[in-house]
């Protein structure tokens, strides 16, 4: 089944793509439709990647120290 392409804009990008690499148009579409296919199947859930990170990069044990106003006082050079 034919594909027509009515956009001049992604017609032109298809044909840039073939011509940057040797092929022609209709492999062009297959190997960019096939790669966004690839890349979504591929994709995590940001979700996923945020716990991956996390448990990867905890976070330092708590110290027991009070972080009121007085501490970021202190921190930015302010007397109190």
């Amino acid at each position: 089944m034919p594909l027509y392409i009515r956009d001049d804009l992604t017609a032109d990008l298809v044909a840039r793509l073939a011509k940057e690499r040797g092929m022609t148009k209709q492999d062009a579409v297959r190997m960019a439709v096939q790669a966004e296919l690839d890349r979504a199947r591929d994709a995590k859930p940001l979700s996923e990647r945020m716990r991956e990170w996390r448990a990867a990069h905890p976070l330092p044990p708590p110290t027991g120290l009070r972080a009121d106003k007085a501490f970021f006082d202190d921190l930015s050079g302010e007397s109190g």
